[in-house]
């Protein structure tokens, strides 16, 4: 039998599949196809998710293990926040260990079993990182523009200010109002950036964002390859730190920052020493649901043969959610 796990942190919702236990081996393409029917939003499997976390081994020195992000269009992301730190939990009471690396695109990753958000609300502090500011990270080289910070972008509105920030995702970042969140045009400039148009040509994640005090913030996010989420990880950190050097110019920080996003709130540890930027991430690692199904019927799509045990973690998270303010 293979097992699925149907996660969230933040309400970012995958399926965790660990490769490493198939009775056989699935090529790229299979995951790919098997990804799309299972995060289908209309017959997937549960309601669908947002993308499939692919646990796999590394080679690499002090991992536990390999993370891959498959969004639900079947492309894949070079990392994911609110991912890892449901495959931290995963690798975490796999191996029996609180604090390791994981393996990611670009990078091996540090992550740390944190204190439980509430009763019965597990949590992990992850690593984000590299951060880079340079155009060809994105790219965006049509805007002629070697990099773009807190500033308007005629080509793109006339009126909005954007940082752009990768880490490793590429994030284009807006701070305004709770109203103009509330409008289509966030809806409507994440589409056209992550279609066809000239000036992000592999897309762009996409983020709104307000203060809601000092160092408390909301977060939106269009997400590439997915469309509106719940929360995005590496959405909620880049703009933390596009926060940070906004209102701490020209000066080295350590700031802890809150989060708030649709789908619940998480703290960022944003940390500047010289030029270099530390970033983590704490939140959630919720499991909704463990999913036991015959390898053989997930990749024909045989999705009513599936077992689904349903875990009491949900309700859990869903009243820490309602308790904060």
């Amino acid at each position: 039998m293979t097992e699925l796990l149907k996660v969230h942190g933040s309400e970012n919702q995958f399926f965790i599949l660990d490769r490493t236990k198939l009775e056989e081996f699935l090529s790229d393409k299979q995951i790919i196809e098997l990804t799309k029917r299972v995060t289908n939003r209309t017959n997937g499997l549960l309601g669908g998710a947002d993308g499939l976390l692919l646990v796999d081994n590394s080679s690499h020195k002090d991992t536990l293990g390999q993370m891959r992000v498959i969004n639900a269009d079947g492309s894949e992301a070079s990392m994911c926040g609110n991912g890892l730190r449901t495959v931290s939990r995963y690798l975490s009471e796999k191996f029996n260990q609180t604090h390791f690396k994981v393996e990611t695109m670009n990078a091996d990753l540090e992550v740390k079993q944190a204190k439980d958000l509430a009763p019965n609300v597990k949590a992990f502090s992850v690593e984000i990182s590299p951060v880079k500011f340079n155009q060809e990270a994105f790219p965006f080289e049509k805007l002629n523009k070697q990099k773009i910070f807190n500033e308007t972008v005629p080509e793109i509105d006339e009126t909005e200010k954007f940082t752009a920030i990768a880490v490793p995702n590429p994030h284009l970042i807006n701070f305004s109002n709770n109203n103009t969140i509330n409008t289509n045009k966030m809806e409507k400039l994440g589409k056209y950036l992550n279609g066809q148009n000239p000036y992000f040509t592999d897309g762009v994640n996409l983020n709104f964002a307000y203060e809601k005090a000092p160092n408390q913030i909301f977060v939106k996010t269009f997400e590439r390859g997915v469309g509106f989420t719940n929360a995005c990880g590496t959405g909620m950190t880049a703009t933390s730190l596009a926060y940070a050097l906004i209102n701490y110019p020209n000066q080295n920080f350590n700031e802890e920052i809150t989060v708030y996003n649709p789908g619940g709130m998480v703290k960022n540890n944003v940390k500047k020493i010289d030029n270099h930027y530390s970033l983590k991430l704490t939140g959630n690692a919720t499991i909704t649901h463990k999913i036991n199904i015959d390898l053989q019927s997930l990749i024909n799509n045989d999705l009513n043969k599936a077992k689904i045990f349903e875990t009491n973690e949900e309700s859990d998270y869903k009243n820490f959610v309602n308790s904060l303010t």
